[in-house]
């Protein structure tokens, strides 16, 4: 499973954090190893002493594409759950500042929970 992430996507939670807006999609992503699933306890890492965590909307991709009009969009997911994102905001501070990679910050194991996918049907009405 590949779990692309958007980041700083809210701005509310950009402000509170005093990170900029950026003009084009923040993406990450986390492994295999970070999801968590059926209801299984998250365990508080001991490499960090300030775990963060955001309410996810989480959509499983059903088909390839590229370069999808918005209006084309929902026909390439099918399943939807919610998730959360946990982050050792302690580590990715310190790698912000020396401008390197968020993974061991964002991607660690068990990082990323879910909920149960459900089935998802557009229904377009005019």
């Amino acid at each position: 499973m590949k779990i692309i992430c958007i980041g700083r996507n809210y701005a509310a939670h950009a402000a509170e954090l005093n990170n900029p807006i950026p003009e084009t999609p923040l993406i990450f992503m986390k492994p295999d190893t970070a999801v968590l699933k059926d209801n299984k306890a998250f365990y508080h890492p001991e490499f960090s002493t300030d775990i963060h965590h955001e309410i996810e909307l989480v959509l499983r991709i059903c088909k390839p594409g590229k370069h999808i009009a918005v209006e084309f969009a929902s026909k390439y997911y099918n399943q939807v759950t919610v998730g959360i994102d946990f982050t050792a905001r302690d580590l990715q501070s310190d790698l912000k500042k020396k401008g390197q990679p968020w993974e061991i910050a964002k991607a660690f194991d068990q990082s990323a929970p879910i909920g149960k996918f459900i089935i998802y049907i557009y229904i377009y009405q005019f």
